[in-house]
């Protein structure tokens, strides 16, 4: 059987690290079996729908390396993608599930609904459903509709036996009938439910695997109701733990979690990302950077943990530190951007790379250096070097005289003021940076402005 897997995000704001990992890690078992991928807008509910959100969500997407064989963007076997498009379809399901006695019409109100749960909780009982409760004699019905209520339709739901299932990640599950409940497929408006159309989409675009949060599980045992009661094929569920965030908060658009967007922003390589977010909650033989495709291969659901997991976007700095490193010249340029390095000069902008990539993990930071170096002749703040104004005299006495390496000044300061090694290069590094760390001395000294050095080594001697 050929592995087709999807990710179904609703299109309301921007994605997340718990949604890119979900989308990434069905995207790793379809591509690794040679199966397929589909995206899904899952877009009912209009009201929450911002302008141009799934436009940046299929962005981010493949921004993070993630190609899809069909979805909103691009049609195939199965579509159209976009649930607010299969109108039709959920219809004629619906219509199926009510000849065959599993679904029925509701005229509760939702304040009905609301003080029925709060009377069952009064009485100590769970606030399901009751299906008793629900009906209404005709002429309540008939008073309703002409005063403009449109029903709910809800599933009739089994009431003996179990929903059972063999969980990806889990292994065997079962969720005893008794506690499915009559719940909606569709809402008063006419617009399918989440459990209805979810379920019904993955079986008619030939869903085989779906990898999804533990919040889904009881939402399992009534999709895969469903599926039984029209008789189509179900996927293989497979449920892992939401990841949360750094103080144990579950990741959220709501919560402010750190969107894909702004990981973009931030010039974080996805690759960096994709490698972060793959080791959350799964093992892998190889402990250093891996490609999309190696991902792909060594990808195993049932090596998932169920154990939760923490996402702290500091972490990223690890991955992203050998994402960087391992790009050519070129890419590396690309990657920094020419606003970046609009204050380097073109013909030093290749050395000045090469001098800075081991310190820096986004454009910003060279961006700073690049101002460091090239921009102003001063420093600000002015940095404190530790070391007296003699020290910088001899200093810029021997860069006079034409030394063109900071190691040749080491010689004359030493002999002039006997200060020497780390107490003389720190300073020199503060002097000329500000900073008493970053790149090697010497490939800064070399790409720098003569004209900046002898400045910041003239401010130095005199102050």
């Amino acid at each position: 059987m050929s592995v087709v897997t999807r990710f179904a995000p609703s299109p309301t704001g921007r994605l997340h690290a718990g949604n890119l990992r979900t989308a990434l890690f069905n995207w790793c078992l379809a591509r690794g079996t040679g199966g397929r991928f589909l995206l899904r807008a899952e877009d009912t509910d209009a009201a929450r729908e911002g302008e141009g959100d799934l436009e940046r969500q299929l962005a981010d997407l493949a921004w993070l390396g993630l190609d899809w064989d069909a979805g909103p963007d691009r049609d195939g076997v199965g579509g159209p993608f976009r649930q607010s498009e299969r109108g039709e379809i959920y219809r004629e399901y619906l219509g199926r599930l009510a000849e065959t006695g599993h679904a029925y019409t509701c005229y509760r109100t939702d304040a009905e609904l609301r003080a029925r749960r709060d009377e069952l909780r009064r009485q100590g009982l769970p606030p399901r459903y009751d299906r008793e409760w629900a009906a209404l004699p005709q002429a309540e019905i008939l008073r309703r509709r002409e005063a403009g209520q449109m029903p709910a339709i809800r599933f009739t739901a089994p009431t003996t036996g179990e929903v059972a299932w063999h969980d990806l990640v889990r292994g065997p599950r079962a969720l005893p009938a008794s506690e499915i409940s009559d719940f909606v497929l569709a809402r008063s408006g006419g617009m399918p439910g989440f459990l209805f159309a979810n379920a019904l989409d993955d079986a008619l675009m030939g869903v085989t695997h779906v990898l999804r949060g533990e919040d889904h599980l009881v939402n399992t045992a009534r999709q895969l109701a469903i599926l039984r009661a029209l008789e189509l094929p179900a996927p293989r569920y497979g449920h892992m733990p939401l990841l949360a965030g750094p103080d144990g908060v579950k990741l959220s658009k709501r919560s402010g979690a750190t969107s894909a967007g702004e990981f973009r922003a931030a010039g974080v390589l996805p690759l960096a990302l994709a490698n972060t977010l793959a080791r959350l909650g799964h093992p892998w033989e190889a402990h250093g950077l891996m490609s999309m495709h190696e991902l792909a291969q060594g990808f195993d659901p049932a090596q998932l943990t169920t154990s939760g997991q923490r996402f702290d976007p500091a972490h990223v700095g690890h991955w992203q530190r050998l994402a960087l490193d391992a790009l050519d010249d070129a890419a590396l340029a690309s990657w920094a951007g020419p606003e970046a390095m609009a204050a380097v000069p073109p013909e030093q902008r290749e050395a000045f790379l090469a001098a800075v990539c081991h310190n820096v993990e986004s454009p910003a930071e060279v961006a700073a250096w690049a101002q460091l170096l090239f921009g102003a002749t001063e420093v600000e703040p002015w940095p404190d070097t530790g070391a007296p104004p003699a020290v910088f005299a001899a200093a810029l006495a021997a860069f006079d005289a034409g030394a063109t390496d900071h190691k040749a000044l080491a010689g004359p300061v030493r002999e002039a003021t006997g200060a020497s090694g780390k107490h003389f290069f720190k300073p020199l590094r503060m002097a000329l940076t500000g900073r008493a760390e970053g790149p090697e001395l010497g490939t800064l000294f070399a790409v720098m402005p003569r004209e900046v050095i002898r400045a910041r080594l003239a401010r130095h001697a005199q102050s």
